[in-house]
């Protein structure tokens, strides 16, 4: 009689556990309808981190390029014989910054938001490419003294890529490059909601 009282019990329990883990899903459920989708407050802020981070790797990238050039002894005429590779260092390095940056932009905003932190990121992601369209609008309409991108793209690192195929395609490689690493970010920040949520510990 005692163990199947035990065992009755132990059911019972079981049975309290899932109805619990039912409602906590339907509330998770009713806030993700309500709260999810791009927080474009978050976003925004995560776009300013990763402008901010953009113009702090480029100083610093800038300062080794600069070092090394003096430590091995580089001139001008140097970087101009081997112009192909130099291009091809600079486009990496500036691809390079902007993903480290845009990935931080976007945990920023995937930490600040509930839910969707691949959206969140995204949503970094647009606004940057929005800020960059509407400020080459006004360089051309207004001249370049408008154009805000010459105050925060990466400073020349000795050898900006030539213009032509190639720019297009590190241009391109670029923008898939922040979008993903920008996804990746906000997912990362979202994570933290997700360990909250395991753990089961109340909001």
């Amino acid at each position: 009689m005692f163990g199947r009282r035990t065992t009755d019990e132990r059911v019972e329990a079981e049975r309290d556990e899932t109805t619990a883990e039912e409602i906590r899903a339907e509330h998770r459920t009713a806030a993700h309808e309500r709260f999810g989708g791009i927080n474009w407050g978050a976003a925004f802020f995560g776009w300013l981190v990763a402008i901010a981070m953009t113009v702090l790797l480029a100083a610093i990238a800038s300062a080794v390029a600069a070092a090394v050039g003096q430590e091995v002894n580089l001139t001008e005429s140097d970087v101009e014989a081997d112009r192909a590779t130099a291009g091809l260092v600079a486009a990496i390095a500036v691809i390079a910054i902007f993903a480290i940056a845009y990935y931080a932009g976007g945990y920023v905003a995937g930490r600040m938001s509930r839910f969707d932190g691949g959206r969140q990121g995204l949503g970094v992601w647009i606004i940057g490419l929005l800020v960059t369209i509407l400020a080459v609008v006004l360089g051309l309409v207004f001249g370049e003294q408008y154009n805000v991108l010459d105050r925060v793209n990466p400073p020349d690192i000795n050898a900006p890529a030539d213009a032509g195929i190639g720019a297009i395609i590190a241009g391109a490689i670029l923008l898939v490059a922040t979008a993903l690493t920008a996804m990746a970010g906000g997912k990362a920040g979202r994570h933290y909601h997700t360990k909250v949520d395991a753990a089961r510990y109340p909001a």
